[in-house]
């Protein structure tokens, strides 16, 4: 899998490129876009302590203005983070787009519940899968400014062998990547997203999450799969 013709930069000069940063740096972003006062979300900015644990990955399904899934990766410190609109695919002719966003705290891989409206992301947000990744190239960092990481993931919803890949689809300047399931034992048909909506914590839906944190449960219904109401037997 190639990277679609885009030039290899380096880190702050032409285009985003997750993991360049510092970890105090990486967070500025996030950080400024925020209002703890308001928001629950974790403000992070502790630093994290060097350890040989797993590296974490979490998706986060977020009904804001538009539903969307925040695939998250733990590497030196922070969560790299696209946003993924139309969510992973099990279906390795699938390519899902995944738009580059800021670095998110480790801490924030734990956050479900709802960020108040008129805050930056207001709306719903669901652990909707979580576990650990690891690296199927000798150099992370190198994969990422060359746009071609590979790696495995060890979730309680998505497993084997997936792929990000920057790309330059439709012309734009802005920073694109692909989300892509490499061909294995778990690769699948099956709309992962449809079959199994609910949070791998609470194992609620969208709407119950924004219930029982005063959000708006009309909005956060949209994210979740419609249902069909029951037919009615005649007497």
């Amino acid at each position: 899998m190639v990277d679609a013709g885009v030039a290899r930069p380096q880190c702050g000069v032409t285009v985003w490129i997750p993991g360049c940063n510092s970890h105090f740096m990486s967070l500025t972003k996030y950080q400024d876009k925020r209002d703890f006062k308001r928001t629950p979300e974790p403000k992070g900015g502790s630093q994290p302590k060097n350890s040989a644990k797993e590296l974490s990955f979490v998706v986060q399904k977020h009904q804001a203005s538009h539903l969307h899934y925040d695939f998250r990766l733990e590497w030196k410190g922070v969560l790299l983070s696209w946003a993924v609109p139309k969510g992973p695919s099990l279906d390795p002719s699938v390519k899902r787009l995944a738009m580059p966003v800021e670095d998110h705290p480790l801490e924030y891989g734990g956050f479900e519940g709802v960020i108040p409206e008129g805050e930056y992301g207001g709306g719903t947000v669901m652990v909707w899968d979580r576990g650990f990744w690891s690296p199927e190239v000798p150099d992370v960092d190198e994969a990422l400014r060359t746009g071609q990481l590979k790696f495995s993931l060890y979730g309680a919803k998505l497993h084997g062998s997936w792929a990000l890949v920057r790309t330059a689809i439709g012309g734009s300047p802005r920073t694109k990547w692909l989300l892509v399931k490499h061909r294995d034992g778990y690769a699948s048909t099956d709309d992962i997203t449809v079959e199994k909506p609910r949070s791998v914590v609470s194992k609620k839906l969208l709407v119950d999450i924004a219930k029982a944190n005063g959000g708006d449960t009309t909005k956060a219904a949209k994210g979740d799969p419609l249902t069909k109401a029951p037919v009615r037997r005649r007497a």
